[in-house]
Order: structure tokens, then sequence, then C-alpha cells
């Protein structure tokens, strides 16, 4: 069964991925949240070509990625799960829980060391807030992310049909709670009980820091409402505030030569632990 996951992989990741972005381009031109404030052309063409050197980098640079890592431990008896007799069905959702605990982790220490914000900035400057900004990483922390996630694999030892499953999800759910999408009052406040929606991590996107270095989570919304990083509202409600981040403002900056080179330009300023985050609104 190991085999067979591994072998197809790929193939099954590629499909959800290309059905999920174009629901979310059809829900968005339907039903938007937001009025665009930059043309499509620009950010699509610009996010869609760096999800292309993402991938190149990833696959030249790791000759082994999450799911095939899992393989290997599972033939080897690596990890945790791999030495503990425990049911299958603990396995699994203690593996999911876990992997997700795992990736709300790591996005906070991007956050709070400067250098690893340097990097992540980079998906902060969108302009504009739709289901490609959930693709707009740089190559180098895509590579740091990999490198963590296969650390984790394989300490853990997860079965691989879990590890495929956490990475399907979590790509289609990056898509989703990106997205542009109006959902009803009711039906949000309801569905963020159990997973990230987009008017939950949109505030993670506003350009004031303090909602900036909040609501941490991808797939679900436990960790950051355990761990004290969940504001439910932007202060300037969802149609008023303002999609960024200060250091980069112009149409210039969402090219991809220029989002490549984001990381050596200004200072880092933003990130969590920055003591002078809060001096602007504490001025205004």
């Amino acid at each position: 069964m190991s085999e067979t996951i591994f072998a197809t992989e790929a193939t099954i990741r590629l499909a959800i991925f290309l059905g999920v972005l174009a629901a979310m381009a059809l829900w968005e031109v339907a039903a938007p949240r937001r009025r665009r404030e930059i043309p499509r052309v620009i950010r699509w063409t610009n996010n869609l070509a760096l999800v292309v050197v993402d991938t190149v980098i990833l696959r030249l640079t790791f000759p082994i990625l999450a799911v095939g890592l899992a393989v290997m431990a599972e033939d080897r008896g690596w990890g945790l799960f791999n030495n503990l007799d425990v049911p299958v069905w603990v396995a699994i959702i203690v593996s999911m829980l876990l992997l997700d605990l795992a990736i709300y982790l790591q996005h906070v220490m991007f956050h709070a060391v400067p250098g690893l914000w340097r990097l992540h900035r980079m998906h902060h400057a969108d302009l504009d807030f739709d289901a490609t900004t959930g693709l707009r990483f740089h190559p180098v922390e895509i590579l740091i992310s990999m490198g963590i996630k296969l650390a984790v694999v394989a300490a853990l030892g997860p079965p691989a049909v879990v590890v495929l499953l956490f990475e399907v999800v979590l790509n289609a759910t990056a898509l989703f709670n990106h997205a542009n999408i109006d959902l009803p009052r009711p039906v949000d406040c309801v569905l963020r009980l159990f997973v990230v929606t987009p008017d939950m991590h949109r505030v993670h996107h506003s350009t004031d820091p303090r909602e900036t270095n909040s609501n941490y989570g991808f797939n679900l919304p436990w960790w950051d409402r355990l761990l004290g990083t969940y504001i439910a509202q932007p202060a300037k409600g969802h149609k008023g505030m303002e999609i960024g981040i200060e250091q980069f403002r112009t149409q210039r900056d969402l090219w991809l030569d220029q989002m490549l080179v984001q990381p050596l330009r200004g200072p880092a300023s933003g990130y969590a632990l920055d003591p002078n985050s809060g001096l602007k609104d504490s001025a205004e």
C-alpha cells in the first residue's frame, strides 16, 4: 500500500491542487469578499510563476520528500508510531494533529525570528488577498519548511497515507483560507470552530502588526485559540483593513524578480518580537 501511495502522490496532489484552485477562482468571481485592487493578470502570473520556481528548486534540492520519507521510515522502523503498538486510527488522528501543530509552530517561528521573517514577509507583501496568495512563498522558506517537515516525519513515523492526506489537506486549505470569497457570516462562525476560514486568516494579512502576528493556523483553528494568538476580526473590518506590509506597496514589488530579492531589501521590521512594531499605532 505504501508503494502505491508513493507512486501516485504527485498525480493525486496535482489533480486536487488544480481542482481546488479552479473552484476558488470561480468562487472569487461569483462572490468576492473584497474589491480587487490590483489587476489579476499581474498577481496571478507572478504568483503562479513563483510556484513553478519553488517546485523546481524543491525537487532539485531534496532527493526525497515527506511521503517518500514516511514510506522509508515505515520500511526501516524509524519514528514513534513505527515502534508503538497502537491502533491505526490512533496513529492517524494523533499524527494529523501533531503535523498540524508543527506547521503552526513553524509559522510562529517564521514571524518571531528576524532572519526568517525576511523570508516569510514575501508571503505577506501581496497587495491583494486571494487563493494565489496561499501559494506565494519564497523558495528558501519552502526549503526550510520541507526540512522541518522531514524532521517531524522522521521523528513521528506517521503512516505514509497520513502524510499524503496531510499534504493534500494543507494545500487545499491554504487555497481555501486565502480565497477572496464571501462566506455567509453564520456559516463562517460555525466553520471556524473546525477549520481556518478566509475571514479568520485574512486578519493575519493585515498591515497592523498586532493582527499580522495572530491567527497563524492553516488547517485547524484550535492552536490559535489554545495558545492565545487568536483575533476574531480585524479592527477596521474586512473591507476597511489594509492588506500587506508597510515596506512593499508598489505594483512593481509584485513581480517575480522583486519577490525573490525582497529578503535582502530594507530592515526586518514588523516581526512578532520587533520592539518597534506598535510605535506607529501608538502614535496614531
